[in-house]
């Protein structure tokens, strides 16, 4: 073995070097040798990973207390993690970012997809949300800010500490300006649309960069329609539906502050009396609104991930199959009913199958017209399936 300045994980016999080499980015716990001196290494450490032979495949970093003991950064064992590569990194996912989009309004760092693992970055024009969602981000916090000013020049940094990701690292929840100030919502303009995005209150990061390509699409669909968006958030479909001149739309949402959101979106976008909201359960909502023979040219449900682990996949198919048996009575003869899931646990054909499942239970027939996923700013990584997680149907609903 070469010698190393940094700790070395040795691979048992039955773990998957051959994936390593070929870019898969975890090594779980049951794949590496845990003697003494690895378990002694401290969560978030930099070290180096070997094969079973002793040769260095990389540079990692390591949580002993994580289900993914090694998370890869680098496959040249001679590259130093420091401020200069987490630039250099950055400089690659904004060169893509500056591709793609004329106003700096996305997803700047999709995790291992963009070589930092577990680490979220969504800008919103002078400032960036960081979710340091590994316990390597959190320990090199203050490097990785520095990296995204040397980088980007934005002005103001959040760390968003929170979510289920962070506790499986053993990580606090902790949400903070560490850089500038933020006052108040941020007007975001997507599609047409205006979106007010709540960056220190609001879910995930504030807003949902990843559904831009699926908004677009339901906008073909919108033009003197009337929209259901249920589960709507900020208004994510719904806003984009007025915008491309829908007679009208209904966003419902359990939180009244998201909703209270959509609203503004819907005012700085002087559609105000096109739009209105329901607070409530989504499930109750669309019970209510079957039960009173309610129509709509167009709706669109775009629930949480039901389904966030492989423990609860069928738990969560079933709640898939549930919206689209309450959605699907709704849709008017000839209108379009959307369904999406963020769950990377249930694959497309499992949340396809759950959704016509749906429909036909729901007493409709229909043709799938549409399958999208997250926008370019959102790549996936071909070896890691979690990274392709936005799953987005739309039926053409005809019986």
């Amino acid at each position: 073995m070469m010698s190393s300045p940094l700790p070395v994980v040795r691979l048992n016999p039955k773990s998957e070097a051959r994936a390593i080499r070929h870019g898969f980015p975890w090594i779980y716990s049951n794949e590496v040798v845990t003697d003494r001196r690895t378990k002694a290494i401290k969560p978030g450490a930099i070290a180096h990973v070997a094969d079973t032979n002793g040769v260095l495949m990389g540079v990692a970093a390591v949580n002993p207390t994580s289900k993914i003991f090694c998370r890869m950064l680098d496959q040249n064992p001679d590259a130093v993690i420091d401020q200069a590569w987490l630039e250099g990194v950055l400089t690659r996912a904004l060169k893509h970012r500056e591709m793609l989009y004329d106003a700096p309004f996305y997803r700047l760092i999709h995790a291992e997809s963009d070589g930092l693992p577990g680490v979220i970055m969504d800008r919103f024009g002078d400032t960036i949300v960081v979710q340091p969602n590994a316990a390597w981000a959190d320990v090199m916090f203050d490097a990785l800010v520095n990296a995204i000013v040397a980088v980007t020049g934005v002005a103001n940094i959040v760390k968003n500490g929170t979510g289920r990701a962070r506790a499986l690292e053993g990580l606090p929840e902790e949400t903070e300006v560490v850089r500038g100030s933020v006052d108040g919502a941020v007007p975001v303009q997507m599609n047409g649309a205006t979106y007010m995005a709540d960056l220190l209150g609001g879910q995930k990061t504030g807003l949902f960069y990843d559904q831009r390509p699926n908004h677009a699409f339901a906008q073909r669909l919108s033009k003197n329609a009337r929209v259901l968006d249920v589960f709507s958030h900020v208004g994510g479909f719904s806003l984009a539906a007025l915008a491309a001149g829908a007679e009208g739309a209904i966003a419902v949402d359990g939180s009244q502050n998201a909703l209270d959101l959509a609203v503004e979106g819907a005012k700085a976008m002087g559609k105000e009396d096109r739009y209105s909201v329901m607070k409530g359960d989504a499930f109750k909502v669309l019970e209510e609104l079957g039960a009173s023979g309610e129509v709509f040219d167009v709706v669109i449900c775009d629930p949480p991930a039901f389904a966030p682990s492989k423990k609860a996949m069928e738990a969560g198919l079933r709640a898939y199959e549930r919206v689209a048996r309450l959605a699907a009575p709704l849709v008017a003869p000839g209108g379009y009913l959307g369904l999406c899931s963020c769950s990377h646990a249930a694959d497309l054909t499992r949340f396809r199958n759950a959704s016509a499942r749906g429909i036909g239970r729901g007493g409709r027939r229909g043709q799938l017209i549409y399958t999208g996923s997250a926008g370019p700013d959102h790549p996936l990584l071909p070896q890691l399936a979690e990274s392709g997680y936005l799953k987005s149907l739309f039926f053409r609903l005809n019986g």
